[in-house]
């Protein structure tokens, strides 16, 4: 198994006994992260990490398919190497990264924060094809623009869907440019979450108990879906709606993403 590269983080805190690792969103970063590390700063070391091809941590390669469990290792080498317990914050692609880290790392995470996860392969497993069909049709717009070589279509595409219809004509044009060039991670991310194979009942058994999973009421219907699916094999989760905030909740609404965050981690 290759050794993934030292990832790029941004670092804020200092909280003696708490660590707190945060995942990013696709077609974002570490930086994201900004104003819940604000937050978190008297009571928590923050470490909020780049995957593969954002900020200054490498791109995937195009010679074989991102799994989960290799973005899952890259976050896991930014962990200092000590025994002190972590906590793991993630949100949409980056919320699917930290429920495999988290399973490989046991019970050394204390605590876990999935902010409107995307693991939409268990939109096949139960048998929600209809939604399913939806994150395939984002997936496959994503995949003709990488085959093109031209993202912006798939961009404007990616953006309406995730942030509303009208997004992407409401961005200026060094905006649309910047997002479409950071659109060509997303082309590998796809493959991790929707050919895994972990089950739903195997992420309730090997999650910690202490998982909080967050999703807005006016997120999308492939998210809502796979939110009610854990739901009902993870009981023992807590669950937080927000009545608004759609599924970029941290950035467009932190104001009522953070606390339940703070809340969450205890």
């Amino acid at each position: 198994m290759t050794t993934p590269p030292k990832p790029d983080v941004i670092e804020a805190g200092t909280g003696a006994l708490s660590r707190a690792l945060l995942i990013h969103s696709s077609v974002s970063g570490a930086r994201q992260w900004r104003s819940l590390m604000d937050a978190l700063a008297p009571d928590w070391h923050s470490i909020a990490v780049n995957l593969y091809g954002y900020g200054s941590t490498p791109p995937w390669p195009d010679d074989r398919a991102q799994t989960l469990t290799d973005q899952a290792r890259l976050v896991a080498s930014a962990i200092p190497d000590d025994t002190r317990p972590i906590a793991i914050v993630g949100h949409s692609f980056g919320a699917s990264v930290a429920m495999k880290l988290a399973a490989l790392s046991g019970p050394r995470v204390s605590h876990l924060v999935l902010i409107e996860p995307n693991p939409f392969y268990l939109l096949r497993q139960q048998g929600r094809l209809d939604a399913f069909a939806e994150a395939v049709a984002l997936r496959d717009v994503v995949l003709r623009g990488a085959h093109t070589k031209d993202m912006m279509p798939a961009a404007a595409y990616f953006a309406d869907y995730w942030t509303g219809k009208g997004a992407w004509e409401a961005m200026p044009t060094d905006r649309q440019e910047k997002f479409a060039s950071a659109l060509a991670a997303n082309v590998h991310e796809w493959a991790a979450v929707m050919d895994e194979t972990t089950s739903a009942a195997e992420w309730a058994r090997d999650l910690p108990s202490a998982t909080t999973v967050i999703t807005a009421r006016d997120t999308v219907r492939t998210i809502c879906e796979i939110a009610e699916i854990l739901a009902a094999h993870a009981p023992n989760w807590q669950f937080e709606t927000l009545d608004r905030g759609g599924h970029m909740a941290p950035l467009t609404a932190p104001d009522l993403v953070n606390p339940l965050i703070h809340r969450a981690l205890g």
